[in-house]
């Protein structure tokens, strides 16, 4: 992959192509060495001419289509640039999603291009982001996931459309909770801090959209109501119950720790504990 320096842009405008949005540039911006503010817009006309006059072995006609989508693939890799890869790298692995889009499309089903493409562009990122995830996933798993994902990249070209679990499922003759399973366990981990939404330069991130539902109002006052309990046992009912259920020790245990019969721990345990119930 090439390694040149992304130039951050100053964004002046944007306007929708086809299904994704667009980004035009005040100042140049360049990936992989193309001045991305100069890139070309194909017209849907024009789109349909170059695909047809591709389908009948024109080479000009295909690197023409290719390269009159590439604000297709910008587009899409807007949407991965909170990770770490170079977007250098994400571009070209997006060429190649939509290089086997323009190779696969049958445009005798009379769909958007774009529509078939950009589910190819961000399935061949995804592919890259997986395969290079620090994440190890067992071999099973792993194969399993693969298989679904050439099993949707199948349904995708004879449907024109994305399939959803149960037809990848069917496909493969898994169970949906299986392919399931697998298509996440190879998905990349995100950040508690990736923001989700922004405005006005406050950001929600993923955090919090995340809650624990052991950390409500009522457990914390039981905590504090837990707590006052326990100061108000004796010095050797309050040790046998942290040994007991704070650090999982069994009676005989605690009973040869503190130098005691594990009848007279167990008669203790249990008048704490008594003692306790009533405070609460």
């Amino acid at each position: 992959m090439a390694k040149n320096a992304y130039k951050t842009p100053i964004l002046v405008n944007t306007f929708d192509i086809e299904m994704g949005v667009i980004f035009i540039y005040y100042n140049k911006v360049e990936i992989c060495g193309i001045n991305t503010s100069k890139l070309k817009t194909l017209t849907a006309e024009e789109t349909t001419e170059l695909l047809l006059r591709t389908k009948k072995g024109d080479t000009k006609a295909r690197d023409s289509l290719i390269y009159g989508n590439l604000r297709l693939v910008l587009s899409v890799i807007q949407r991965f640039t909170g990770r770490k890869e170079l977007m250098d790298d994400l571009f070209q692995v997006g060429c190649i999603g939509l290089v086997k889009a323009v190779d696969n499309f049958n445009t005798e089903l009379g769909v958007r291009f774009s529509t078939y493409a950009v589910p190819m562009i961000i399935g061949e990122i995804r592919r890259y982001l997986r395969d290079n995830n620090s994440i190890r996933v067992s071999r099973s798993v792993r194969d399993l996931a693969y298989r679904a994902l050439n099993a949707r990249e199948e349904l995708t070209r004879e449907k024109q459309s994305e399939p959803n679990v149960e037809e990848i499922a069917a496909k493969l003759g898994e169970k949906r909770e299986s392919v399931m399973h697998a298509m996440e366990a190879i998905t990349p981990p995100i950040s508690l801090y990736d923001p989700v939404y922004s405005e006005n330069g406050d950001s929600i991130y993923v955090m919090d959209q995340i809650c624990d539902p052991n950390s409500g109002d009522e457990t914390w006052l039981e905590n504090i109501a837990l707590r006052d309990a326990m100061k108000k046992l004796g010095e050797r009912e309050r040790a046998i119950i942290k040994l007991r259920f704070f650090n999982n020790k069994t009676q005989m245990e605690i009973a040869e720790e503190i130098g005691i019969s594990q009848a007279q721990v167990s008669r203790l345990e249990k008048g704490a504990l008594e003692q306790m119930r009533k405070q609460i």
